[in-house]
């Protein structure tokens, strides 16, 4: 199973030197893969993230990228609904090109509806919207000039040209637990990518995505753990329990607000992950 990490890229521990160091530090010691959240605009009286201050996603991903040569480059997961698609093809075009075919595109509808308003995007059709982004994507990566006609995103595409494309098919991993998530990982994407779901309900999932989509299709799982404070042997027996039922990938985030203890962390759950891995 492959193994990714969270980088550093929210709250008061983040920074341009703890990207770098832990975008470093990843790759030293191993991990397949680093990731980063995305929120751009967050209603002050918000339960949720903890933080308001995230930095931005894709430009936190180039510094990351520049300062490494191996590691894998994830959004876990970039709202789509939010983004112009023409201009998201060109930086995630443009990011992979630089980072000479790294990136991972984590993908997700949204469910802050206070942050669709701040951006003037109509929170009630944000599934079809992120069908269409999706579709509009390859479109730019893959057609010389765009002949695809959109169906919800109001874009004149049709004869435009967004060079340079990407040299490779960059992957489209597709987020969310719900039943329109799965469904939509089945017709449009390259992967899945769950979040927290209990191992006792993962089986089936698998199972299915497996069944239409067959072996290439990736399936990762994405946990949040503190190896400082929670239970380790509950961690290793989920792993097990996830590798035994066919999950390729396990994206971890840990919850520490301090760059040390956050960097301890990681190194913490290589080591506790390590016999999974391969």
């Amino acid at each position: 199973m492959k193994l990714g990490i969270h980088i550093p890229q929210i709250g008061r521990k983040a920074g341009p030197d703890a990207v770098r160091r832990g975008a470093i530090q990843a790759e030293d010691l191993g991990f397949d893969s680093i990731w980063v959240n995305d929120h751009l605009a967050i209603p002050h009286d918000a339960p949720y993230p903890p933080s308001k201050s995230f930095y931005e996603p894709l430009i936190t991903l180039t510094w990351a990228a520049a300062a490494t040569a191996r590691v894998e480059l994830g959004t876990s997961v970039l709202v789509l609904p939010l983004r112009i698609p023409a201009h998201l093809a060109k930086e995630l075009a443009t990011l992979d090109l630089l980072s000479e075919g790294r990136l991972i595109l984590g993908t997700g509808v949204g469910w802050m509806e206070g942050e669709f308003d701040a951006m003037g995007v109509p929170f009630g059709d944000r599934g079809a919207r992120t069908d269409d982004i999706i579709n509009i994507l390859r479109a730019c990566w893959q057609e010389d000039p765009i002949s695809y006609k959109p169906t919800t995103v109001t874009a004149a595409l049709e004869g435009i040209r967004t060079l340079p494309q990407p040299e490779r098919k960059i992957p489209i991993w597709v987020g969310g637990n719900s039943a329109p998530a799965l469904r939509r990982a089945k017709a449009l994407g390259d992967g899945w990518h769950g979040t927290r779901v209990p191992v006792g309900e993962i089986g089936p999932i698998v199972d299915d995505l497996r069944a239409a989509r067959g072996a290439e299709f990736v399936i990762s799982m994405r946990l949040f753990w503190d190896p400082l404070e929670d239970d380790l042997d509950a961690l290793a027996e989920m792993t097990e329990a996830y590798a035994t039922a066919g999950v390729d990938a396990l994206i971890l985030e840990p919850r520490q607000r301090g760059l040390d203890d956050w960097l301890r962390a990681v190194e913490g759950l290589w080591k506790l992950l390590q016999p999974w891995h391969g």
